[in-house]
């Protein structure tokens, strides 16, 4: 069994930033990121493992970036938000932060913005939405591993959740930053599980 499934922990699937501006190839600023997704045929295997998900009554959270129009209250702090606010990038209400095609979010589904920060948790509502819901384990989807998922998984594990991460839904910068990241990083504080076995698990 995988830990965090092993004792009938209510679990919710949280897919990260699998939006248009992000991972879809000529919309992102992020082309090694989007070859990687495709690659990895991450967004069919997340529809998947959604649908699990569905099947179970357990909740699907799609964690989704918006920034402001003006940008006013994102912090400067990072290349990656000093290239959204440069290249005026994921604003609210642009098709960069729709879903990407394969993964609209279904009815029941939750979606849940945040305006600033690199962590879905940092500064929103979501470890109250998860908690009021009573869920125990994180499983993770979606990018980055190298940024995001690291950060949720991370963070989720601080916050006292199991986390799983469903390695074949998610991708990374690169093949080779994808790899060091499962090998090195997220085994510290997540089980890491192919999609198959999360669902035979839930």
């Amino acid at each position: 069994m995988i830990r965090g499934l092993d004792k009938g922990q209510r679990a919710a699937l949280l897919i990260s930033e699998c939006q248009r501006g992000v991972i879809e190839s000529g919309m992102t600023d992020f082309e090694g990121l989007a070859e990687q997704v495709a690659s990895r045929d991450v967004v069919p295997k997340t529809a998947g493992l959604a649908g699990a998900f569905r099947a179970a009554s357990l909740p699907v959270f799609h964690l989704h970036v918006a920034h402001s129009s003006d940008y006013a209250d994102l912090p400067k702090t990072s290349v990656i938000v000093s290239r959204s606010i440069r290249n005026k990038r994921m604003r609210e209400g642009s098709p960069e932060v729709d879903a990407v095609a394969g993964l609209t979010p279904q009815a029941g589904d939750i979606v849940h913005c945040r305006r600033f920060s690199l962590l879905a948790f940092n500064g929103t509502d979501l470890d109250a939405q998860l908690r009021h819901r009573g869920i125990q384990t994180l499983v993770l989807a979606g990018v980055s591993t190298n940024i995001a998922i690291n950060g949720l998984a991370l963070s989720g594990s601080d916050l006292g959740y199991q986390v799983v991460v469903a390695e074949d839904c998610t991708a990374g910068a690169s093949e080779e930053t994808h790899r060091f990241m499962v090998s090195n990083a997220l085994p510290l504080y997540a089980a890491l599980a192919d999609s198959n076995a999360v669902a035979r698990g839930l």
